[in-house]
């Protein structure tokens, strides 16, 4: 299986400073949209630190054994996931270590979903911590891979509020999670086959805390433009409501090799 990428990341209307990064390295097969989060420019140099650091890991860890890594593997989980879970735990480190020695990092740190595909490219694990997400689009439908960690969220799930309700919730940005170099963090993992013609979604809550899921799927949908336009059009879109927030969109899509 073979992929084509497209990203796109924008600070938005309201905000002076980009505090999102992404990562899109088909060599690696790798994603991820990073949401740097803190005081001053603690949250911009947060996002950076994660963002290298957990495609670091995956670079070095190409081909290599999974008893070779560091902190801890979960026996449920395939070689796939628990690579991709041990990086950002590594990311997690790493962005520790560096507050001690920095301290414009201190109080920093991000939310953050990825991706990380079989080198067939038919395998898939996603992680998430924090409110950035995955959706799956398959079929012209748009699923949510991953869960939110938030305030919000929790109540959502609870029967509290409605997912509109939600939106316009005056707590919506508080997380529950977050990349931070707290040794206690908890990283969601989940897998899943691929199949061509599969879009992978990425985005912050610049993206989806503007737009319906419905507006992403018609958005992220479209056939012809280069991926690298069509995430431009999702954050376009989100910029004409406003643009509250950062925004940052990585899309993939899974194509079979005799296609090309």
């Amino acid at each position: 299986m073979h992929l084509k990428f497209g990203a796109a990341t924008d600070p938005g209307r309201v905000r002076a400073r980009n505090e999102d990064r992404f990562v899109a390295d088909g060599d690696l097969r790798f994603f991820a949209v990073v949401d740097g989060m803190g005081g001053h420019a603690g949250g911009e140099l947060a996002s950076v630190t994660i963002a290298e650091a957990v495609t670091a890991f995956i670079r070095e860890t190409a081909g290599d054994s999974d008893k070779t890594w560091p902190l801890g593997l979960d026996a449920r989980l395939s070689v796939l996931a628990n690579r991709l879970q041990v990086a950002i735990r590594s990311a997690n480190r790493t962005l520790a270590a560096r507050a001690l020695a920095d301290a414009a990092l201190e109080g920093g740190g991000a939310t953050l979903a990825a991706a990380l595909f079989g080198g067939g490219g038919d395998r898939l694990a996603v992680s998430n911590v924090g409110d950035c997400r995955a959706y799956l689009l398959r079929g012209g439908s748009l699923s949510q891979i991953t869960r939110d960690h938030s305030v919000v969220a929790e109540q959502v799930a609870q029967g509290l509020i409605d997912s509109e309700a939600a939106r316009t919730h005056p707590l919506r940005h508080v997380v529950t999670r977050a990349v931070s170099g707290q040794a206690s963090m908890a990283v969601d993992i989940f897998e899943m086959e691929v199949k061509a013609g599969d879009r992978l979604v990425l985005c912050s809550d610049g993206i989806h805390g503007v737009l319906t899921d419905n507006e992403i799927a018609t958005l992220v949908a479209a056939n012809g433009p280069p991926l690298e336009d069509v995430c431009r059009a999702v954050i376009d879109k989100a910029n004409a409501r406003g643009g509250p927030d950062n925004a940052t969109t990585v899309v993939i899509e899974a194509i079979e090799d005799d296609e090309l």
